[in-house]
């Protein structure tokens, strides 16, 4: 039984398909022409019920199901209809007397009405909406694609989201292509229950009067009832049918149920419903017209705006009491203390003295993206970043403090750092930036500007103008998500200068949950808080992970046995975490890095000096402006890459070379061989090489690093 079930479907469509071979008792046949009006019933009020066309993603094929079943009722009925003077059963009968009411006349032309309603209005709609649609979704996924690919590099999902979102845009082209395609057969199915009407009424005339011996007045009367019926049972179905079609490839913009949108969206208009009430009945006292029935639809329209108009105010002063009532403490405390008495305590002093590790401050048009109150996300995203933060770099960002200032414009925002101001933006709160592609298809009117975190050109564009803009291959994004992205980048960048001492005491205390010996063993017997703060700093200000602290805590011992330079021990805890940077900087299985030639690492490691501080790099400027002149033009090439760019070169000078080109390209990581492991395969997108006049010459140092 439980397989029979499982395979349902399939033995329907067989014996469907068996509808059009094997007669049918006539019984059975109404029982299966109601079945078909109910099935088509229940599937039109399915798609004016869901709120997402992918939650009812089966719609295409259970319309060429439908269809199958309509055309062999269609074949099974002709028999009846043809094979038994006209007697197709009492449903067929039942449909085809009401409708002619004894005047086959009348009785023809609703039947051509309602298939001309059909073919040229609703079917003829459903096919032209499903082939934009199905344009438009194909020509909006590389935009889309790249939208999550920006949310994920910004923190706003994990892994698995990216996942979900890049598999509901395949499953919606996936859904409008078929919806394409599908409503081929609608049209098809119109036409086909005229071509079977005719078949029936013609087929019928010359039937009966050949053969069933009947007169052209009985033969006419007969057949014209039961081909009309035959018509109707078979049009009402499938006029619902592509009255569906329409109506799911119609819900594209919807957020809750057809039945909810239109309640809401009306409701929300009472000033129209009024006015509309209004102009009705004025007509209603104009004489001549039908002054009972405009009198009472007007009366009722302007009761209902009157009505609807009520209840939005009433939920507005609602509102605002909870408003009042929240703010109402906050502005009493703030009446009764005085600044000036509170101050006249000098400890109270020292609270001003307080240096917060992040904080943002808002012009007043961005504070409503915060304040939760009013519908602000920017907090709880916040949460996600920093959840996702800790579990990719180890570290937990402390909080953020969050306040409005005066000294921005409206529509500015600031970041600090322990006091100071690292970063500023400006973004349009009624706008969506779209960022450039390289080879846009199109143009797209907006306003100017440049994306605050990674610097790339875009413009502000209307949110009218948002789905042409993905078309065109622009990446468009909301402004709080710009905001959001700033300020994860800025905290991505400063991560090393928010670890403090206390951070790195509880990074401690949570390991020893997990690893107590190595804990017990390397504090602060081998290695003291203020070594271990500076080496999770050196990792953090490169960009690498200290998820691992267990293992850096170990090669850091391990090292501090052979050395006590802190800069060579973090060098040593990198190429233990090979994998962990490898992870970090490699993109499927490759590594596009730019290479210094021999000659170069020579006359680098030869520029190596040391003194009673440690190493520290002594390079002449010529060497210097050399280097760092061909790197402009390598790093050029990862422009179109989506890698960061990677300077490969010998352990021996990594941390030298890179402290050096720190200061001429933030975002440039430098990683030694021993860092990337076995199984990557390194691709180098240029060599940087002195010129040939330039080998041989002795370094002239002039230039301390």
């Amino acid at each position: 039984m439980k397989r029979i079930l499982q395979n349902s479907i399939a033995i329907a469509v067989v014996v469907i398909v068996l509808f059009i071979i094997v007669p049918l008792p006539t019984q059975l046949l109404d029982v299966l022409l109601v079945v078909n009006i109910s099935l088509s019933m229940l599937i039109l009020v399915i798609t004016m019920t869901v709120s997402d066309a992918l939650d009812f993603s089966i719609f295409p094929s259970l319309l060429l199901i439908t269809t199958l079943f309509r055309l062999g009722l269609n074949v099974s009925t002709t028999r009846q209809i043809l094979g038994r003077n006209g007697d197709a059963g009492n449903v067929i009968l039942s449909f085809g007397t009401m409708i002619t009411q004894g005047n086959i006349v009348l009785g023809v032309i609703i039947f051509l009405i309602i298939v001309l309603v059909q073919m040229i209005v609703v079917t003829k709609g459903a096919e032209r909406v499903s082939e934009v649609a199905a344009r438009f979704t194909l020509d909006a996924m590389p935009g889309k694609q790249m939208a999550i690919d920006a949310d994920l590099s910004s923190g706003l999902i994990d892994e698995q989201g990216a996942k979900i979102r890049r598999a509901k845009i395949q499953s919606e082209a996936d859904f409008y292509g078929a919806m394409d395609g599908a409503t081929k057969f609608v049209k098809g199915d119109a036409t086909m229950s005229i071509i079977i009407t005719a078949i029936n009424f013609i087929g019928g005339l010359i039937l009966g009067v050949s053969m069933g011996g009947m007169d052209m007045s009985t033969a006419l009367s007969t057949y014209s009832i039961a081909t009309i019926g035959d018509g109707l049972v078979s049009q009402i179905p499938s006029l619902m049918i592509s009255t569906a079609t329409a109506m799911i490839v119609t819900r594209t913009v919807s957020e809750g149920s057809l039945n909810d949108d239109v309640v809401n969206q009306f409701s929300n208009q009472p000033r129209a419903i009024f006015t509309a009430g209004m102009v009705i009945t004025l007509l209603g006292l104009i004489p001549g017209t039908p002054h009972m029935a405009l009198l009472i639809v007007g009366i009722g329209l302007i009761a209902s705006g009157w009505w609807m108009s009520n209840r939005l105010e009433r939920q507005k002063a609602e509102v605002l009491a909870a408003e009042a009532a929240a703010a109402a403490p906050a502005a009493e405390q703030q009446v009764q203390t005085n600044p000036n008495d509170y101050y006249k305590d000098i400890n109270n002093v020292y609270s001003l003295l307080t240096v917060e590790p992040i904080e943002m401050e808002f012009g007043y048009s961005l504070i409503p993206m915060v304040d939760e109150s009013s519908g602000g996300k920017l907090i709880s995203r916040i949460v996600i970043f920093r959840r996702q933060y800790a579990q990719e770099m180890g570290f937990v960002i402390p909080s953020i403090r969050f306040h409005d200032a005066s000294s921005l414009g409206p529509n500015q925002y600031s970041v600090k750092i322990k006091g100071e101001e690292v970063a500023r933006g400006e973004i349009l709160v009624d706008y969506y930036l779209a960022l450039e592609p390289a080879n846009p298809t199109g143009e797209i009117d907006g306003i100017e500007t440049v994306e605050p975190a990674y610097g790339i050109p875009s413009r502000w564009i209307l949110p009218e103008n948002k789905e042409m803009a993905e078309i065109y291959g622009y990446t468009v994004i909301d402004p709080l998500s710009v905001m959001q992205t700033h300020l994860s980048e800025v905290i991505r960048s400063h991560a090393y200068e928010l670890l403090g001492r206390a951070e790195v005491i509880q990074l401690v205390e949570n390991l020893k949950r997990t690893a107590p010996e190595v804990v017990e063993e390397a504090i602060p017997n081998v290695l003291t808080y203020a070594h271990l703060e500076r080496i999770l700093k050196n990792l953090l200000r490169e960009g690498v992970p200290i998820r691992d602290l267990a293992t850096i805590l170990e090669t850091a011992m391990e090292a501090l046995s052979n050395t006590k330079d802190l800069d060579m021990v973090t060098e040593n805890i990198r190429a233990a975490l090979s994998r962990t940077i490898t992870r970090r900087f490699c993109e499927h299985g490759q590594l596009r890095v730019v290479t210094l030639d021999a000659e170069v690492e020579k006359r680098v490691i030869s520029s190596l000096s040391k003194n009673e501080q440690g190493i520290y790099l002594a390079m002449g400027p010529d060497l210097m402006q050399q280097i760092v002149t061909q790197l402009a033009e390598h790093i050029k090439k990862f422009n179109d890459l989506s890698q960061t760019p990677i300077v490969l070169t010998s352990q021996v000078i990594r941390i030298y070379l890179s402290r050096m080109l720190a200061q001429f390209y933030p975002n440039l990581y430098v990683l030694a061989f021993n860092e990337i492991t076995s199984d990557v395969q390194i691709q180098s997108l240029g060599n940087v090489a002195l010129p040939r006049e330039a080998q041989g010459r002795p370094e002239r140092r002039a230039a301390v690093v």
